[in-house]
Order: C-alpha cells, then structure tokens, then sequence
C-alpha cells in the first residue's frame, strides 16, 4: 500500500510541473498567434475562404497577423499554389527598396492590372522608362517650384474656394462632406500643377466636374480589380466587355480623351511661344512635352498618374487628421499656439516650414491611418529576406505601413494613441520644438529608397497650408453617430469610408 501511494505521488510530483509546463508553452504560441492569427491554407485552394472572408477590412486583417507574428512577416497562400509575403520588419523593407532594389518590381501583377488606366505612366513603370519620367519629373519638385505652387496654386485654392465653401456652410448651417471638399481642393491643385489646367472642381455649387467624374469612377474600378481574389474573373469580363469593366472602359476613355485635348492645346501653347519662352515652364505636362516627347498616349499616362497620386493622398491624409484632432483637443490648441507664433514669417513658404508641431501631427495622424496602406513588388529572381523569408523568382512580396505603424516595439505600448510628440523634442537653448524624423523603411508612408515619393515635400506643404488656412478660421466639428467608428477602406489609396460628415464653425478668439 504505502508502495501505492509512493509510485501516485511521484506519478503527481511528474505530471503536474509537466501540465504546467504544457499549458505555458500553449499560451506563449498562442500569445505570438500562430495557432490562432494565421488563417487555414488548403492543398489546391489556399487561403480562399479567409481572404474572401475579410476582404472588406484586408488591410486590417493581414495587418493584424504581422503585429502577431515575431518576426513581423507572413505567408499569404492563394488559390492555386501563389503566394504573397507580407511584411513589417524594418530590414525586410529596407531590403526590398534600396538594398535589393534591383531584384524587386512592380511586377506584372501590378503591371496588368493597372495598365488600362495608368498605361505606362511613372507608377505603372520599371526601368528605364521609370528612370526617364522621375529625372524630367524631379523639377518640378525643387525649392523654387515647391514656393510658386504655394503662393499661387495653393493659396488662391484655399483663399478663393475652400474658405467661402465654410463660410457658406457656417452661414446656411450646411453639413460638409469634408473629404469630398478636400478631395475636390486635391483634384484642382494637381490638375494644374499637371495639366496647367483648372477645372473649377471646387466652387460653391460643388458641380459633378466630368473630368473628375470619370477619374473616380476609373480609381474605383480599377482598385476592384487588385480585390479580385482570382484575377481571371475581371480578365474574362474585360474580353468580353460586361459588367464593371465594360464601365471601366468607359471611364478611362473620358480620362484619356480629355487628357489628350488638354495636351494638343498645350503643344499649340508651346509652339506658338518664343525659344526662350517655352524653356520656362510651370507644369508638368510642358515639361514632358518640351522634352521631345509628343506621343500623346504616353504623355497622358504621365500625367494621369500624377493626378491620381495627387489627388488622394493628400485629401485621404487630411480627413484623417481632422477627424483625429476633433478626439484630441490639447493637439488642436498646440497647433493654434503654433499658427500665431509663425504669422510673422517671411513668406508663405517659410511660414509652413517652421510649422514643426503641424508637420509631427501630420506624421502622426499618417504613422495611424497612411494613404497608402501597402506596396506590393515582385521577385525577378530567387532571394532570401534579412529575417530569413524565402522569396521565390516571381513571388510578390508586400510591405505594409499600416501595419508598421502598429509595431509595438517600435512605437511603444501607446501605440493607438494620436500623440505627436513621439516626432519631437525640445531644443535646448530656445525650449522650441524640434522635429524628430524617423527612417523611410520604419515608416514608409512616402515609399523609400530610390522609388521615394517625389512629391513628399509638395504633399507637407499643402497639407500644412490647408490645416493652418482652416484651423485658425475655424473649428471642425464631426458629426458622428453615437458608438460609430469611422471606417479605414483600403483602395489605390486609403480613404474614410463614406467620408466624414462635419459641422463647421467660426472660431472665436475666446475659443482659440
């Protein structure tokens, strides 16, 4: 008997420490999301269920297995054995960019996809032909070009159009849609750096401008495409012209049409100037034009990718903001603090450039919700990444901001929180705020390495001129549904889904 009792309590004295053992081990793998963030792959389907599942928040979700992940890099299975890496690793992306630039595309993924609408514009462009559209491109990017897009094209938007829109709807008690007002703002500004085109988008009326009509309804369609969980499907419709791309069709040809009218005047412009005369040009189309290319279809690609990047990025960007800076109001009154303090700048330029505590609330406000929530390239050859990936010739490897602005190791356990003083510090001697940057591949919301956003610095500019041009006028204030979130919906560009509903008020010096 004692015996018995002897071999049950050593029995014990084992499995007990073992149990525990087990269970630890099964909440460490379940705490790094193994078993539980990946979703189930089958032999000949992949994937399919669970991407059909969440591809109305496929942004949040896949970011939601990186953050789980430990080495911030997943594999993606899609029907009939293709596969996708997504990643948030630093060195990963880093790698991709600039280190292995050459190695890693657009691909023909991409390249197919967008070739109806974006052709062989810059964004939907490899090689060569990508080297040539940034060199003639990058002047339009420099010091003296980014000044005159401010004082003329910005300022007289903003003074002439944005601010009597809100004083129109302070008067009448109007509710704004004010990412369409942004968007239309964006839509006027790129359309004359681009074309040197104004096309009035945004007046009083808020008229349905055909051109931007068409631009819409082709980013639409055009980003559905990139949701088709078997592209084959869009493929089988384009040929026989039904449906969505029968309609897509459609659009781009209203986009290329008009585009390509705008581009015979500006070459009449242009030849019926001096030699002198046409060496100095103000948007980016005559510069294309002026450097021997006079094929309009090209030209045109060109200058439609412009206006797309354009467009939303800078509009989806501010929504963003305004709607983060109604929940944080000691942001707001920093930001007021700041806009008095730099009135007495030199200039409108020099005035946007010493907005620190602006430029840190932007990052911040993108660092949360980016415009573009991810980039895909594709492997020319077999490589393996700095975590230990392998990528296999012809793999598409996706980096993700959105999910890299969630990286708690990076970022901290406050994460979520809107705070801009993550990108600043004070300066010793004056106590004044300094801007604190972080490196391209942490927080690639501009892209990076030699790919890096041209119009990063045009896109600050504009975004700070309009959040200094509002904000001291007048308070923003979202009209939101009691327990509704707004919805991040990821397309060529990241936008609020169905906008943001807002009030507008005039701020009073009390309230300032």
């Amino acid at each position: 008997m004692v015996d018995i009792y002897f071999s049950a309590s050593l029995i014990f004295s084992i499995l007990i420490p073992l149990l525990f053992f087990v269970i630890s081990m099964l909440k460490t793998i379940t705490s790094t999301s193994i078993l539980t963030k990946l979703p189930k792959s089958y032999i000949l389907f992949g994937s399919f269920l669970a991407i059909l599942k969440k591809r109305e928040r496929f942004a949040q979700w896949t970011s939601e297995i990186i953050t789980s992940t430990p080495n911030l890099t997943f594999t993606l299975r899609h029907p009939f054995g293709r596969r996708l890496v997504f990643t948030a690793n630093a060195a990963n992306v880093q790698h991709i960019l600039k280190t292995h630039f050459h190695n890693y595309d657009k691909g023909h993924f991409f390249r197919s996809t967008l070739r109806d609408f974006l052709g062989d514009g810059i964004f939907n462009a490899d090689g060569e032909n990508w080297k040539f559209q940034r060199q003639i491109s990058s002047h339009e990017f420099n010091t003296k070009s980014l000044r005159n897009f401010l004082e003329t094209v910005v300022d007289s938007e903003l003074s002439d159009r944005l601010v009597p829109i809100l004083e129109n709807a302070v008067a009448h008690d109007t509710v704004l849609n004010i990412q369409d007002i942004l968007q239309r703002f964006a839509f006027d500004n790129i359309c004359k750096i681009a074309f040197g085109y104004d096309p009035g988008y945004l007046s009083v009326s808020l008229p349905e401008e055909k051109l931007a009509v068409a631009f819409e309804k082709a980013v639409m369609l055009s980003s559905d495409r990139f949701g088709a969980i078997i592209p084959y499907f869009w493929k089988i419709k384009r040929a026989l012209n039904i449906g969505s791309e029968k309609q897509l069709k459609i659009a781009v040809r209203e986009v290329r049409e008009f585009a390509k009218e705008i581009i015979r005047e500006k070459k009449q412009q242009l030849d019926g100037k001096s030699g002198q005369e046409s060496s100095s040009v103000d948007d980016l189309l005559s510069r294309f034009l002026s450097s021997g290319h006079s094929d309009e279809d090209f030209v045109a690609d060109i200058v439609i990718s412009f206006m797309l990047a354009g467009r939303d990025t800078t509009s989806a960007a501010l929504t963003w903001f305004f709607y983060l800076l109604s929940n944080n109001p000691e942001v707001e009154s920093e930001i007021l603090r700041e806009i008095k303090e730099k009135q007495e700048a030199a200039s409108a330029y020099d005035e946007v450039k010493e907005m620190v505590y602006i430029h840190a609330s932007l990052c911040e406000s993108m660092r949360l919700y980016p415009p573009i929530p991810m980039d895909t390239k594709e492997a020319l050859s077999d490589d393996v990444l700095p975590d230990g990936t392998v990528v296999r010739k012809g793999t598409r490897v996706t980096y993700h901001p959105y999910a890299m602005g969630r990286v708690e190791k990076v970022w901290g356990n406050d994460w979520a929180e809107f705070h801009p003083a993550r990108w600043l510090d004070r300066e010793n001697v004056t106590k004044e705020w300094r801007f604190v940057n972080r490196d391209s591949y942490t927080y690639p919301v501009f892209h990076a390495g030699p790919r890096i956003c041209l119009g990063k610095e045009m896109a600050f500019i504009q975004m700070k001129r309009v959040v200094a041009g509002i904000l001291c006028r007048f308070r923003v204030v979202p009209v939101v549904v009691k327990g509704a979130e707004p919805v991040y919906e990821a397309g060529l560009a990241a936008k609020m889904k169905s906008g943001l509903l807002v009030r507008i008020e005039v701020r009073t010096e009390e309230a300032s």
